[in-house]
């Protein structure tokens, strides 16, 4: 079934449809924004009520989120690269059908990567989408107070499939906190409890992260004592929610934000120009 459209009063409306902290991890940044979301599971569904929305619009720009593919044909598709795991943008489904149908490939996190691995992601791209108009970037990642991080013991809470399933061993929580001079970081597995000791038990190669699991009540309850149970100085939140919103962390934390920085052209501003003109969608 359709779920309504979630408008604003947005905290209220992540609640009554019961979020997780996964699925809040890709509505919130849009609805903070005062964008309209349709979603749910019967994809025809959405895309007809979006179509009807009466707002009006006149570009649907569907998200793939976590790694997904569009369930339309779209006029215009981008993909985003990681060269922090080069390689995966071809060994992961549906990582490589995204990046084969893209028109526009960003290599993301060029800052914080090692050369030879962006020059990976690069041949990768060539050799399976030479077409693909290529654009460079960086996420320059800040905190609003860096005071809380420099010189401290810090827990890092990172995305939770990006540590499980993708098997990253660092995320923009570790990125912040060593750019703003963290003294150590806390190693969380002595102090789970309940589902989250049963995250580590099945991917045992996470490491001193806290995966910021939260499918359900029992997870989030779990996370929150597992936080508040570890003797850090202060919490370095990597995750795109804030989770103070949604569960009570008794330590002083700091969120992490980060944004896509273009280096030179092509750029998506370009890109998108180019899109508006060859669609007529200029405003009138």
């Amino acid at each position: 079934m359709l779920q309504e459209p979630i408008l604003y009063c947005w905290e209220q409306y992540l609640a009554k449809h019961k979020c997780t902290i996964e699925e809040m991890e890709e509505y919130e940044p849009h609805v903070v924004r005062g964008n309209v979301i349709y979603a749910g599971v019967d994809y025809e569904a959405i895309l007809r009520a979006a179509e009807k929305d009466p707002n009006g619009c006149d570009v649907i720009v569907w998200d793939g989120g976590n790694n997904d593919f569009p369930f339309y044909q779209s006029d215009l598709m981008v993909t985003v690269t990681d060269p922090h795991r080069a390689g995966h943008e071809l060994s992961y489904y549906p990582g490589e059908t995204t990046l084969r149908m893209a028109d526009v490939v960003v290599i993301n996190k060029i800052d914080t990567s090692a050369p030879e691995a962006i020059q990976t992601v690069r041949d990768n791209i060539a050799k399976v989408n030479p077409k693909a108009v290529v654009i460079d970037g960086a996420s320059p990642v800040k905190v609003d107070d860096p005071s809380i991080i420099k010189g401290k013991n810090v827990l890092v809470v990172e995305d939770g499939p990006t540590l499980t399933h993708g098997e990253m061993k660092i995320g923009a929580g570790i990125v912040a906190a060593q750019k703003y001079g963290a003294a150590g970081f806390v190693d969380p597995r002595p102090y789970t409890t309940g589902k989250l000791s049963e995250t580590f038990r099945i991917y045992p190669n996470i490491g001193t992260l806290l995966p910021a699991m939260g499918y359900g009540e029992q997870q989030l309850k779990d996370l929150e004592t597992t936080i508040n149970n570890t003797p850090c100085d202060a919490v370095v939140i990597g995750t795109p929610i804030d989770l103070n919103r949604i569960i009570k962390i008794s330590k002083p934390s700091v969120r992490v934000y980060y944004d896509l920085q273009e280096i030179g052209e092509p750029d998506l501003t370009g890109v998108i120009n180019e899109f508006i003109a060859k669609h007529n969608l200029q405003s009138k």
